[in-house]
């Protein structure tokens, strides 16, 4: 007869191992740092660090990898040219990247904060907008591996404000995309005010945001012409109460074929605007239900992911916090309304000592269920050394259950091998085309973390990248649906998120043991098609045709 721990250990051996990460940063050649101000961080502006987009700038198939970089205020003093740029590394298709910035023109200018990839002219090449303390960048791609600076003929720039986490997307439904940028707080790096304050009785310096003056937030149309207009005021988006914006969302969150508008406010309530579908918002937040937490708390918004994580059809929101309030997942109810399930499903105790910042939904290991991952980091160096907080934190994952709930597999998946970090940014990408989704994560004041994913792949999976024509030529906002077997999943196409971040513009569905799927997409116009993947483990182009009728 086998003793139990006979038993014991075949169980143990049937089970599959983890997928795990590992950082490969310095072999793939991402060597730059990334700066955030000087190391004491003194201020508010030396604390939010920068962030991270991916995008195929050259057309061949795989993701290059775009990096924002700050500044010192030093360096900002003197209006000279800038010590840091920002980075654009081509993939070299071997898992390495290289630095193809200043050949590209794309190194930006003073202290940059977020960036998004889209394309918003519609000539099939994704375009970068870059977000900065001062005016944005926008960044046409002319193809050819060269980018040309359209800022003012644009007229995007925004003015001398600390511009945050943008966002495109096709607000009107009129075929081009649109572009909305939050503001985050009113700061002169020429003038800094040396603040004091305390947290949980200790005296810091990097205080805010509270005690200053929030920046607009602004709505840019586009005028299909290469050009934008702000539309603010009409839209009914202006931020009158200048909350203190970090990152926008275009998201449809009651399937009524048209992008509402999600912006986190820090420290404030959150904004949702449902679309009118006549070229305007109505602000709804409060009623429904994603201002506040559950417990009627102002969050400090910071990073927020949208997804489908209980396959209901409907896009539910992970919103990342400050240290000592859980992190929150918002169920979408399906009526207008949301709810607070943070602790319900598994995600509230365990993001309760951490800072977080970068977030996504993603299935990290192809059993067709949505995943978190959380970047984290303290803001305040003095912590260490009265508190039992550090400022360098660990990454956090967890691994959806298919049962409504989360279990964090940090350190299962080795992430806790990695040394704790002053992380911000983060998303993710199948940068090595493998078929398993991998993060980059930008460190503050350290080079990024590129984290490949050693063993998701093992799942099947299916890549969908949708093409619209008379609809944007990224697809942006369409809504799909993929059925295998028994398996229904939806996925969603957005232009920004995480925080001052753009993740893979492909979508991807784990496909578990499935062999097979049927794809079933609803364009941003309205046009339905239908499509069967008769194989899996590959990337499908979806063409929308050229004559139909669009849905009201």
């Amino acid at each position: 007869m086998m003793r139990p721990l006979g038993w014991l250990a075949l169980l143990a051996a049937a089970q599959p191992l983890p997928v795990t990460f590992r950082d490969i940063a310095p072999r793939a050649g991402l060597r730059d740092v990334i700066v955030s101000g000087g190391p004491a961080k003194k201020y508010v502006l030396e604390v939010n660090g920068s962030g991270t987009c991916w995008l195929d700038y050259d057309g061949d198939g795989w993701l290059d990898l775009y990096l924002v970089n700050g500044s010192t205020l030093a360096q900002l003093q003197k209006k000279s040219p800038p010590a840091t740029t920002n980075h654009l590394y081509r993939n070299n298709r071997n898992g390495t990247f290289t630095d193809v910035t200043k050949t590209a023109g794309v190194a930006g200018r003073g202290w940059g904060f977020g960036c998004v990839a889209a394309d918003y002219d519609g000539d099939g090449l994704p375009d970068l907008l870059v977000t900065n303390l001062g005016p944005n960048i926008l960044y046409r791609n002319l193809g050819g591996g060269r980018f040309e600076d359209v800022t003012a003929k644009a007229g995007v720039g925004g003015g001398p404000f600390w511009h945050a986490g943008a966002a495109f997307g096709d607000y009107d439904r009129d075929g081009d995309l649109d572009l909305f940028v939050p503001g985050y707080l009113s700061f002169d790096p020429l003038k800094p005010e040396l603040k004091t304050c305390l947290y949980r009785d200790v005296e810091v310096h990097a205080c805010g945001p509270m005690g200053y003056c929030g920046d607009p937030d602004a709505l840019y149309r586009n005028n299909g012409d290469g050009t934008f207009t702000d539309v603010t005021e009409t839209a009914g988006v202006a931020d009158k109460k200048l909350y203190y914006g970090f990152q926008a969302v275009f998201a449809d969150f009651n399937n009524d074929g048209w992008p509402d508008l999600l912006v986190a406010n820090d420290s404030n309530p959150n904004y949702l605007y449902r679309n009118r579908r006549d070229g305007a918002f109505e602000e709804v937040g409060v009623q429904a239900g994603i201002a506040y937490s559950a417990d009627g708390k102002e969050m400090s918004s910071m990073g927020v992911a949208v997804g489908d994580y209980d396959r209901d059809g409907l896009q539910d929101v992970f919103i990342t916090t400050f240290a000592n309030d859980n992190y929150v997942l918002f169920h979408n109810d399906g009526d207008g309304l949301f709810t607070d399930v943070s602790y319900a499903a598994g995600v509230g105790e365990a993001t309760v000592p951490n800072l977080g910042w970068g977030t996504f939904f993603f299935d990290y290991d192809n059993d067709g269920w949505l995943d978190l991952f959380c970047a984290n980091g303290h803001v305040y160096p003095e912590v260490d050394a009265k508190l039992t907080e550090r400022f360098r934190q660990p990454l956090l994952l967890f691994r959806n259950l298919g049962t409504g709930k989360f279990r964090e597999v940090s350190g299962e998946s080795r992430l806790q091998a990695i040394a704790p970090q002053s992380a911000r940014a983060a998303s993710f990408a199948d940068f090595d085309n493998d078929g398993d989704l991998d993060v980059v994560v930008s460190v503050m004041d350290g080079v990024p973390l590129l984290l490949e994913n050693r063993e998701g792949n093992r799942g099947h999976w299916l890549r969908l990248k949708p093409r619209g024509a008379p609809s944007n030529r990224m697809g942006v906002g369409a809504r799909v649906k993929v059925t295998a077997g028994s398996n229904v999943q939806y996925g969603f196409m957005t232009a920004g998120g995480s925080y001052l971040s753009s993740n893979d513009p492909r979508l991807h569905f784990g496909l578990g043991t499935a062999t097979g799927a049927v794809v079933e997409i609803i364009w941003p116009d309205g046009q339905t098609q239908r499509v069967e993947a008769a194989r899996v483990d590959t990337e499908l182009t979806i063409e929308q045709p050229s004559s139909h009728k669009v849905a009201p």
